[in-house]
């Protein structure tokens, strides 16, 4: 049975949606989380192939639906949509790369609809991916497949539900310390998107939240100009 997204675009919480940094935000902790799972539990250190004239990924003896999300090239040091489509694939292997581009139109956030963007630490096709899984309804792992020329960026499907099963709060604090270490992030859309994808209630209290896992967890936030910073997570 398909686990359910539980996505925080589909709320009345307050997001800019034509702000890559909290649109970027609100994704990274539940992709990592099923990133991770995905890692252990699919690839598993495997060799992969893609065939897209099938439309399969396989890593070892075991393959998955593909989609072409999009290329980076090593000579132009560009990121290249899919949706662009300038191999000629058949809708069903960009359907999640037109979907997000419809996204990109409808909230004007122009990095999901521009066709070739300048990679950097920002921009990269594992950024690109993670918000592209991130908005999406449905359930994806995405995959950087490494040629000579570049990478090639895939989503695929038809994986065990329990990649996307929520996270424990030990997990929880792993993931969200290496999130936040790596890359810059809003880090209060982080944490209440994240909390809200893994279906853990939680409260404020002063400058604090309190999530309810089966240990209360308190995520402490310091102002950092306008911003609000963890300073520190405990489970009590």
């Amino acid at each position: 049975m398909k686990i359910e997204r539980t996505s925080i675009f589909e709320t009345d919480y307050l997001l800019n949606k034509s702000s890559w940094f909290e649109v970027f935000s609100a994704c990274l902790g539940q992709v990592m989380a099923i990133q991770d799972a995905c890692g252990e539990q699919v690839i598993k250190g495997q060799n992969w192939n893609v065939d897209f004239a099938t439309g399969q990924l396989a890593f070892g003896n075991q393959s998955y639906p593909v989609q072409f999300l999009g290329s980076e090239s090593n000579s132009s040091y560009t990121w290249k949509w899919g949706w662009d489509n300038v191999n000629g694939f058949p809708t069903s292997l960009i359907e999640l790369a037109n979907t997000t581009r419809d996204l990109g139109e409808k909230w004007d956030l122009e990095p999901l609809c521009v066709a070739d963007i300048e990679l950097d630490d920002t921009f990269n096709g594992y950024t690109l991916a993670i918000v592209a899984c991130g908005v999406s309804k449905d359930n994806y792992c995405y995959y950087r497949g490494p040629h000579d020329g570049g990478a090639v960026l895939m989503v695929f499907s038809d994986v065990p539900n329990s990649v996307f099963n929520p996270v424990d709060v030990h997990k929880f604090i792993s993931i969200t310390m290496d999130c936040i270490q790596e890359f810059e992030v809003d880090h209060k859309i982080f944490i209440e998107s994240f909390l809200h994808w893994n279906k853990i209630k939680y409260s404020w209290e002063g400058q604090a939240i309190i999530a309810e896992f089966s240990q209360k967890l308190h995520i402490e936030f310091e102002q950092l100009d306008e911003f609000l910073r963890i300073s520190s997570m405990k489970t009590k």
